[in-house]
């Protein structure tokens, strides 16, 4: 007879299996219109367009930030800057003043009250008819904002426009494993665009129509995820969002394993509780795959990764405490079995086979978005570290984000 735990876990890995599968078909099913553009391109029209750059203590890497900017392959009179000083306590101000000379850059400071203050502040300052953001420790590439421009050009409708976000500057295992899996995010978020899906308009160079932030209104904290809640938002409200896979956008990334760990915690507690706040939409056809897709399978994988990660460790415990039994009754006693070495032994239906589907799946996800940046793929270690990593200290972060949403304890920003 199959036990509750089996019919939990056979429930859980199909579903993962299925999630895996509609990206597999969505990319088959569209893969003629995902192009990677080399060189530059050309608009009809070029509207002005407003960045936003908010910053807190940042000193070492505005400057970087802004030069990415003011070198973009677009109109310099169409194109308006706005740096503002989220009361930083280094020497980010004394960074930001030295580019008040140039005609198009705005500065700002003010008293510190978070991210989402900052983007609101320059929202109250904008006369442009498209808004965006990049975040003070990110580089645009020079032909980002054309691409992205080109969406709107192309479809009147879509009301925002994420660009690929690249890591880059990796120096340990830490961040190579990182580098893998903003690669994998790339074919991830192409595929919910697609299909309009999209739950997250990250801070580095989503750009919006400003009537997105005149009809609904400004950034919120939103847990500290507010990149987050606006994407809520405008689905709720039937905005439509898409994905600009070749406007690239490099970022650093966490070096250690404590930063990774704060940084993926603000994430997961972020995207917990900006659902539960927009629970009232969720399996409602009208919201279309985000509510129906979207939103369920991020929901999924934190609860099948937390129940995993918890037989896991029970069917370890109870491993180790029976191998302490048997010591203590017929003492050490090492006997190998090499009856698994026989093909034969192998149950198609086990744990080995289904995560061994779900792996290669997931290298194929890889390999799809890596394409999608270089357009080319080899093999590299770095597939091996975020495999290792993220399998090890991922539940950790997932667990922590449901602890601190049960007991109403905010992750810290950093």
């Amino acid at each position: 007879m199959t036990s509750f735990s089996e019919i939990v876990f056979y429930s859980l890995t199909f579903l993962s299996v299925y999630v895996q599968v509609f990206f597999l078909i969505t990319f088959f099913e569209n893969r003629k219109k995902i192009v990677v553009r080399n060189g530059p391109i050309e608009l009809k029209d070029y509207p002005k367009v407003t960045v936003i750059v908010p910053s807190w203590n940042e000193e070492k890497t505005i400057d970087k930030t802004v030069q990415s900017l003011l070198s973009l392959n677009y109109p310099k009179d169409k194109l308006k800057i706005f740096l503002i000083d989220d009361g930083s306590t280094d020497k980010t101000w004394e960074a930001i003043q030295k580019f008040s000379e140039f005609s198009n850059v705005k500065i700002f400071h003010k008293e510190n009250g978070g991210k989402h203050t900052a983007l609101n502040l320059g929202l109250e300052h904008i006369e442009t008819d498209f808004v965006g953001c990049l975040d003070a420790d990110s580089v645009a590439d020079k032909e980002s904002l054309i691409r992205i421009m080109s969406y709107f050009e192309k479809d009147s409708s879509i009301m925002a426009v994420a660009p690929s976000i690249v890591a880059v500057n990796s120096k340990n295992m830490i961040q190579h494993a990182q580098e893998i899996e903003y690669e994998m995010s790339v074919y991830i978020k192409k595929m919910l665009g697609l299909v309009g899906g999209i739950h997250v308009t990250p801070g580095p160079l989503t750009i919006f129509r400003k009537k997105v932030f005149d009809d609904l209104g400004p950034y919120r904290h939103a847990h500290n995820t507010e990149d987050m809640e606006i994407a809520y938002r405008m689905q709720k409200n039937h905005y439509k969002i898409e994905q600009c896979n070749d406007a690239y956008v490099y970022t650093g990334t966490p070096p250690t394993v404590i930063k990774l760990y704060k940084q993926r915690l603000r994430w997961i507690y972020g995207f917990i509780n900006n659902t539960i706040d927009y629970r009232n939409i969720l399996f409602r056809k009208k919201y279309g795959n985000f509510s129906v897709f979207t939103v369920p399978s991020g929901v999924l994988s934190v609860f099948a990764a937390s129940y995993l990660f918890g037989k896991m460790i029970y069917n370890l415990g109870n491993f180790l405490l029976s191998k302490f039994i048997e010591y203590k009754t017929i003492g050490f006693n090492f006997n190998f079995n090499s009856d698994f070495l026989d093909p034969f032994f192998i149950n198609t239906q086990s744990l080995s086979f289904i995560s061994m589907l779900l792996f290669v799946m997931i290298i194929f996800s890889i390999i799809l978005g890596k394409k999608m940046i270089d357009g080319k793929w080899k093999f590299s270690f770095n597939i091996i570290y975020f495999l290792v990593i993220f399998s090890v200290i991922g539940p950790f972060w997932l667990l922590k984000a449901v602890y601190n949403t049960l007991l109403s304890r905010k992750p810290a920003w950093r």
